[in-house]
């Protein structure tokens, strides 16, 4: 009796000592003491970056609906042991082919543990040895493939997929992945712009033209003097334009391996906005340039408000059918704004869809931040080279805001031309606020809008272009 008692227990012992195991196994402390020389202290650091971001949104207010949803998808995934919870384990299955049976499925490590080699490429190379002979009749055999003593037939070794379950992240992801969410938010920039003052000003047009120049020096310089490919160059020139949704769109269609490195950049530049641009307008204008008062804008009809989405649609789809995903969903949506007939769906577009997609994307961008990624080289040349791309488009609208300001004899303040970058309404209520600062009796914004929304619309172009030359 006694006997048995203690084999009970014992056993009992057992089961809670491995279902405590199993529970350290699990939780994130373990992951982090595992893993820290390797992935471990990364994710500390990252943790840190987004608690700095966390304050930037929170405290001084740097385009918290933008940057709060980034900084928390960034701190949530590098919390050891949660990334693949929320995105699912990426791994290999093994399959029968001939026989339509599974195998295994799991990580590389997992694999390679069942089949008993060294690692899953020794697996991948002995998979290979194991051709499907096909003979002259027809008749098809296929070579055996004996693995601890059990015999199977034609393997096949899937290319890396997730094959746990899928977590809430991953299916969010899609909306990246598949490109839905950059034509949506498109959709939703329309919805809520007035092209009144690009219409009653159309010079804005030079300078949203001009504060494209960051895309293309930084696409040469990626190019010619890094070595990155064109696709790749091209990928991250565009972060010049600072638009992110084009940027996701450019980079899933070059690029795609560099897309959590770009949109990361991209984002973050147009939450940084404040901090960039304010320097550099500062230094590239003189108090008395920044002093300078615009004239009131002409009124602008509805009539021609109608046709001006119609006739940039009409023209740019003959000309670059690559940049109508965006282009033409910016236009719809300002379309349906101008009609005056639409008001459900201006106010769906411009609110209740615009901020649902605009959570999702900010937390996925900020999601794919982890600390193997963000703290590689790569992703911080990049990063680089994103500021570089970004301060570029500054420095080419306001130079040629200048240049428009001495051809005008003084009518122009060039502090507009930092608009002309695409960051709506952020860069042209930048340009007011640096007035401000000069004359607090100084009111820019109307007239910074014109090449903000210039820029929204060159960015595309761009887009369309160096997707129409290396897509």
């Amino acid at each position: 009796m006694s006997f048995g008692l203690n084999m009970l227990c014992d056993g009992l012992w057992d089961q809670i000592s491995q279902s405590l195991i199993n529970l350290w196994q699990s939780t994130g402390l373990n992951d982090l003491v595992a893993n820290f020389s390797t992935t471990g202290w990364q994710n500390l650091v990252m943790i840190a970056i987004a608690c700095v971001l966390v304050y930037l949104a929170v405290v001084k207010k740097f385009e918290p609906l933008l940057l709060l949803p980034i900084a928390f998808g960034m701190f949530i995934v590098n919390i050891p042991g949660v990334y693949k919870i929320l995105f699912g384990t990426k791994g290999y299955i093994v399959t029968d082919t001939l026989a339509g049976v599974e195998i295994a499925r799991g990580t590389a490590n997992e694999i390679a543990n069942f089949f008993n080699v060294e690692s899953i490429d020794a697996l991948a190379s002995s998979i290979k040895e194991c051709a499907i002979i096909t003979t002259a009749n027809g008749t098809v055999y296929a070579q055996t493939y004996e693995i601890e003593n059990v015999v199977y037939h034609q393997l096949s070794l899937s290319s890396e997929t997730i094959v746990r379950d899928f977590g809430l992240f991953y299916y969010i992801y899609k909306g990246v992945d598949w490109v839905i969410f950059p034509p949506i938010i498109f959709l939703g920039i329309g919805a809520m712009t007035d092209f009144g003052p690009l219409i009653a000003n159309p010079k804005s047009m030079i300078i949203g033209a001009f504060a494209q120049l960051g895309v293309f020096v930084t696409f040469f310089g990626a190019l010619l003097l890094l070595g990155f490919t064109p696709q790749e160059a091209a990928a991250i020139g565009i972060i010049g334009g600072a638009d992110g949704p084009t940027a996701i769109y450019v980079t899933k269609k070059l690029a795609e391996h560099l897309l959590p490195a770009i949109a990361i950049s991209a984002y973050s530049y147009m939450a940084l906005i404040p901090i960039i641009q304010k320097p550099i307008m500062r230094g590239l204008t003189t108090p008395k340039e920044r002093a300078i008062k615009m004239k009131q804008l002409r009124p602008v009809s509805k009539t021609e408000r109608i046709m001006f989405p119609l006739l940039v649609s009409l023209v740019v789809g003959l000309l670059l059918p690559d940049a109508m995903p965006l282009l033409g969903m910016l236009m719809l949506g300002n379309l349906l704004k101008e009609s005056g007939v639409c008001g459900r769906l201006v106010n769906t577009a411009s609110n209740g869809l615009m901020n649902t997609v605009t959570i999702f994307l900010g937390v996925m961008v900020g999601a794919k931040a982890t600390g193997a990624l963000f703290l590689s080289l790569q992703t911080l040349g990049i990063i680089a080279l994103g500021l570089i791309a970004f301060c570029m488009g500054t420095v080419g609208g306001l130079l040629v805001a200048k240049l428009m300001c001495k051809l005008s004899k003084g009518q122009i303040n060039p502090l507009i031309g930092s608009a002309g970058v695409s960051a709506v309404p952020m860069a042209a209520r930048i340009s007011q606020d640096v007035g401000r600062e000069t004359d607090p009796d100084n009111h820019l914004l109307m007239h910074a809008m014109g090449p903000n929304v210039a820029g929204v619309i060159g960015s595309a172009i761009a887009a369309g272009v160096l997707l129409a030359l290396f897509g």
